[in-house]
C-alpha cells in the first residue's frame, strides 16, 4: 500500500503539463489559462502519462520482486492513474447559468447542508485551536466563529448597528443573513442569490427559526434592483469567486451602500502575479480550480483593493489574508464526511460528485498552502456626502 501511495505521488508529478500563457492577462489570468491549456494536444498528454506510468511500474517491480506482487501493484497503478485522470478533468466549467444550476443542485440534494450546516463558507480557527488540532473543533461552530470575526473586521456590532438595513450579497441558504438578523437589534436583512432553490430553503429556515426580519430574493449581484444608497451594511462572503465581472460586482455594492455605511467582504483570491509571474504548475492548478466549481476567474487581494479605490466612493480599505485562520476548513470538510458518511451514503447517484468535491477540496488546500491562493478580507466605510 505504501508503494502504491508513493507511486501515486510520483505519477502526479510526472503528469504535470506545461501551458503557454499570454502575459496580457497578468493580474486576471483566467481566460489565458483556460484557452492556453485547452490547446494542449491529447497525444502529448497521453505520452507523458505513459512515460510516467512505465517508469513507476519498473521501480515498483524492482522493489517488489515477486511476479504476483508486481502484477497486483501494476493493476493498482493503472486504476489509480485512471481515477486521477478523471478527477483531474474539470467537470463544472463556468458558463451562462451554471452558478445558479450548481447551487440549485447542491441545495436540492442536501449533502452540502448536512455537512456544512447553514453557512456555505469556510470556518475560522484561531492559533490555539490549530495547535491543539483542528479536527477537535466543531466544524459547524467554526463557521459561526468566522461570521463573528468578520463582523469585528467590519466594525459591526449590536451596540453600534441598531435598526440597520443589511444586504447579504450571495447569501446561500441564508445562514449568515439569519445570524445577523438575530444579532443586530431591529435589523432588516436582505439576502440575494442566483439560486431559486437557495431562496426557497433560506425562507423555510427563516420561518422555522422565527426570524421575520430576514428575507431572500433571486437577484443578479451585477445588476441589483435596489436604489442608490439603500443599505447601512453591505456584506459579501465568498460570492466574488463566481462573479464574471469583478468591477461590476464591487461597483454595485458600493452604489447601494449608504454614505457612512459599512462594507465587509471575504473572497478567495489568487496571489498577485504582477511581481512573480505564474509558472506552468500555477496555471494548470488555477485552471482546475476555475473549472471544477464554476468559477470564471479569481483576482488578487491587491487588485480587489484597486477596484474599490477606483470607485472614489470609499474611505481607506483595510485588507488582510486569512489563509492561516481558514485553511483547516478544506481538509476538515473531508474528515467530517469520513467520520459520518450518512450525509451521502444513501445517495449512490451522488457518489461521483462527492468524490470530485473531496478531491477538489484537497486541491484547494494545496493551492492555499503553497501560496497560490489567498483568503482575501476587506473592510471599508463609504464617504459621507
Amino acid at each position: 500500500m505504501k508503494l502504491v501511495l508513493g507511486l501515486l505521488l510520483a505519477v502526479n508529478s510526472s503528469t504535470a503539463f506545461t501551458v503557454p500563457f499570454n502575459s496580457a492577462y497578468a493580474g486576471h489570468g483566467a481566460s489565458a489559462i483556460v484557452a492556453a491549456t485547452s490547446q494542449r494536444s491529447n497525444a502529448a498528454t497521453k505520452t507523458e502519462l505513459s512515460m510516467g506510468l512505465t517508469s513507476s511500474i519498473v521501480k515498483v517491480a524492482q522493489k517488489a520482486g515477486a511476479p504476483s506482487v508486481t502484477a497486483a501493484v501494476g493493476a493498482a497503478i493503472v486504476g489509480t492513474i485512471g481515477v486521477k485522470a478523471i478527477l483531474d478533468r474539470p467537470s463544472r466549467t463556468y458558463g451562462e447559468g451554471t452558478v445558479a444550476k450548481e447551487y440549485d443542485a447542491w441545495t436540492q440534494d442536501g449533502i452540502l447542508e448536512y455537512y456544512w450546516g447553514e453557512h456555505i463558507h469556510l470556518g475560522y480557527y484561531n492559533k490555539e485551536e490549530m495547535e491543539a488540532g483542528y479536527k477537535k473543533k466543531d466544524f459547524i461552530q467554526a463557521k459561526f466563529d468566522f461570521v463573528d470575526e468578520m463582523m469585528k473586521l467590519g466594525g459591526i456590532s449590536s451596540d453600534t448597528d441598531k435598526g440597520v438595513k443589511v444586504l447579504d450579497v450571495g447569501c446561500g441558504v441564508g445562514g449568515t443573513s439569519r445570524y445577523l438578523a438575530k444579532k443586530l437589534p431591529d435589523a432588516d436583512v436582505t439576502g440575494i442569490t442566483l439560486s431559486p432553490n437557495q431562496v426557497k430553503r433560506a425562507t423555510e429556515l427563516a420561518v422555522e427559526q422565527d426570524v421575520p426580519n430576514a428575507k431572500f430574493t433571486v437577484m443578479n449581484a451585477l445588476e441589483m434592483e435596489f436604489p442608490d444608497n439603500s443599505f447601512d451594511v453591505v456584506w459579501a462572503c465568498e460570492s466574488g469567486e463566481h462573479m464574471p465581472d469583478k468591477e461590476a460586482y464591487i461597483n454595485e455594492m458600493m452604489r447601494v451602500l449608504k454614505p457612512g455605511g459599512k462594507f465587509v467582504m471575504a473572497t478567495w483570491c489568487q496571489r498577485d502575479d504582477r511581481e512573480v509571474e505564474f509558472d506552468d504548475r500555477d496555471k494548470r492548478d488555477l485552471r482546475f480550480l476555475y473549472e471544477e466549481w464554476t468559477h470564471p476567474y479569481f483576482i488578487s487581494i491587491e487588485k480587489y483593493k484597486e477596484i474599490v479605490d477606483a470607485t472614489g466612493l470609499m474611505n481607506a480599505v483595510t485588507t488582510a489574508d486569512w489563509n492561516e485562520e481558514t485553511i483547516a476548513s478544506w481538509r476538515h470538510s473531508v474528515w467530517v464526511g469520513v467520520y459520518d458518511p450518512r450525509g451521502f451514503i444513501f445517495k449512490p447517484t451522488k457518489y461521483l460528485k462527492c468524490g470530485r468535491d473531496a478531491y477538489c477540496l484537497e486541491r484547494m488546500h494545496r493551492a492555499f498552502d503553497r501560496g497560490l491562493m489567498q483568503y482575501g478580507m476587506f473592510a471599508a466605510t463609504k464617504k459621507s456626502d
